[in-house]
């Protein structure tokens, strides 16, 4: 009993707590990892993040510069398309004639729309000319014509009134033309409706003192009339030289004189060169398309 009690004692003893002997375990990779093995890892895994992102970024970018690439060359593919120069439509023709008449009367100088010099056809078939005497300053539409017209001016917005007087080849004759500027060809068709059917009213004679046309006033006027061109009325008034008043000329010298074919020549001349249908370009940029 002694002998075992003591083996089983010296036994017992080599057992920490009295636990039966076994073998010890240990976490064999956590004891072989070093520190800086850790921070190698955790450095690839952040790399392979940041290639990641930047991968991601770059296929964001690539996209939307391709979408804006293509979005700029539809654009210029349009504008070029706008641009180009090709044929003009019919509309467009005819807005281009409209356009260039209605803006002679300031693009044009005034030399131009009361030229120096006119010709015209009297009575026996001759070619003759009339010349002009002289210009008179721009004035608003109601203060050179007579009230009748006045008002029917106003009504329709008329611009501007332009006068130059001139004088027949002989220099019996004196005659102012009046070119009314209205806002559109339309509007001065209704303007042209409403005129008063009258001879004795119409624009307001323009003497120039010193000249031939010295005598010519209101009273001297033995006819006026118009005629319309384009955004145009252009008036006419006519008498004599020597100041003849029209009660002291007979109405059968009136209707056998060159008085009036000679006025209505030269009104007709200014009209008909103010609405006169310009040269249309075939293209929009010209005549090459």
């Amino acid at each position: 009993m002694g002998g075992r009690t003591g083996g089983a004692g010296g036994f017992t003893g080599g057992v920490s707590g009295g636990r039966m002997p076994g073998r010890v375990r240990s976490w064999p990779a956590a004891s072989r990892v070093r520190p800086s093995d850790l921070r190698a890892a955790a450095e690839r895994d952040e790399l392979a993040r940041g290639v990641r992102n930047r991968s991601i970024f770059l296929a964001m970018v690539g996209t939307i510069v391709a979408v804006a690439a293509v979005t700029v060359l539809m654009g210029t593919v349009g504008l070029l398309r706008e641009t180009r120069s090709r044929p003009l439509t019919n509309a467009e023709r005819a807005t281009y004639v409209k356009e260039d008449i209605a803006r002679r009367w300031q693009a044009w100088p005034a030399g131009l729309v009361f030229p120096d010099e006119l010709e015209y056809v009297g009575l026996t078939r001759t070619q003759q000319y009339a010349r002009r005497v002289g210009i008179a300053p721009e004035v608003r539409c109601g203060a050179g014509v007579d009230r009748p017209v006045a008002g029917v001016l106003d009504e329709h917005d008329c611009r501007t009134l332009l006068r130059a007087t001139y004088v027949d080849q002989s220099k019996t004759f004196v005659i102012t033309v009046g070119v009314a500027v209205l806002p559109s060809e339309e509007e001065r068709e209704r303007a042209a409706e409403k005129l008063p059917v009258d001879d004795r009213v119409g624009v307001r004679p323009v003497a120039f003192p010193g000249t031939v046309s010295d005598l010519f006033g209101a009273a001297q006027r033995q006819r006026s009339a118009w005629v319309a061109a384009g955004p145009y009325i252009v008036f006419s008034t006519a008498g004599y030289a020597d100041g003849r008043t029209r009660e002291s000329v007979p109405t059968e010298e009136i209707l056998h004189s060159e008085l009036w074919p000679t006025a209505q020549s030269i009104a007709g001349r200014i009209a008909r060169a103010l609405g006169e249908p310009p040269s249309v370009p075939r293209c929009t940029q010209g005549n090459v398309c």
